[in-house]
């Protein structure tokens, strides 16, 4: 705890046998009070490294519900627990868990609502070896959210996020894709509310183990961002109004 908060991290977890021990390991338990791993049908033995780590709240799809379904659920299991602070680090390694204590005191301490962990912010990302067009990709596209959404995140690509309790009963998260999009479609939802996002320097390591969609993936993934933020600037000016929010 913090502040008297309860924290809970969340682990979205596919295929991440692994990893999953070197991030678990890395969780300062000084502060956090539960570990929720959600498993979205992985076809390695992700569920069964997590139960040898001991980790008490363990949840398994019986089929693939994609990356937003997995962290519907890690919200959900989260919330249920009584969390005040929910952080969630995917469990590939690509994030230290070293960072939840800074992000979760910007919180505990009613600095900022939501933290992000910012791969952008200082040399994080090419220096822990995210591919030049992936870099160049998520300049372009937070640019272009930045002048949509009208506001100045360093990027909005992040799997490392930390949010108050009142954020996440306050937005729609489940009306959400299952998709990638979904992370998009959040922070949509909490700037449309009006919570403000604080972001910290974060490191990141790409690596064999760690997951990562490919170029086709990626750029379908980009198309739909563009619409997420289009879509927020036209509910804004009450042209149309979308079902997300």
């Amino acid at each position: 705890m913090l502040n008297n908060k309860k924290i809970i991290v969340v682990l979205p977890a596919y295929n991440a046998a692994l990893t999953l021990e070197k991030t678990y390991r890395e969780i300062p338990f000084d502060i956090v009070d539960e570990v929720v791993l959600v498993d979205d049908a992985s076809r390695d033995d992700t569920v069964k490294v997590g139960e040898q780590l001991g980790i008490r709240h363990i949840i398994r799809h019986d089929r693939n519900k994609g990356y937003g379904g997995n962290q519907k659920s890690c919200y959900d299991k989260a919330l249920e627990l009584g969390a005040d602070i929910v952080i969630m680090v995917h469990p590939d390694y690509q994030y230290t868990p070293q960072l939840i204590p800074a992000m979760c005191s910007i919180i505990a301490n009613g600095v900022y609502p939501v933290v992000l962990g910012s791969r952008i912010l200082g040399r994080g990302a090419l220096k822990g070896g995210m591919p030049l067009y992936k870099y160049i990709f998520n300049r372009f596209l937070t640019l272009a959210q930045n002048l949509l959404i009208r506001e100045k995140l360093s990027e909005y690509h992040t799997g490392y996020r930390a949010f108050s309790r009142e954020v996440l009963e306050s937005i729609y998260y489940r009306r959400n894709s299952d998709d990638f999009i979904f992370d998009n479609e959040m922070l949509s939802q909490i700037f449309m509310k009006g919570f403000e996002i604080g972001e910290v320097t974060c490191p990141t390591k790409y690596f064999e183990e760690a997951s990562s969609i490919n170029f086709r993936r990626s750029a379908i993934y980009g198309l739909g961002v563009l619409r997420v933020s289009l879509q927020h600037r036209l509910h804004k000016w009450g042209i149309i109004k979308g079902k997300i929010y």
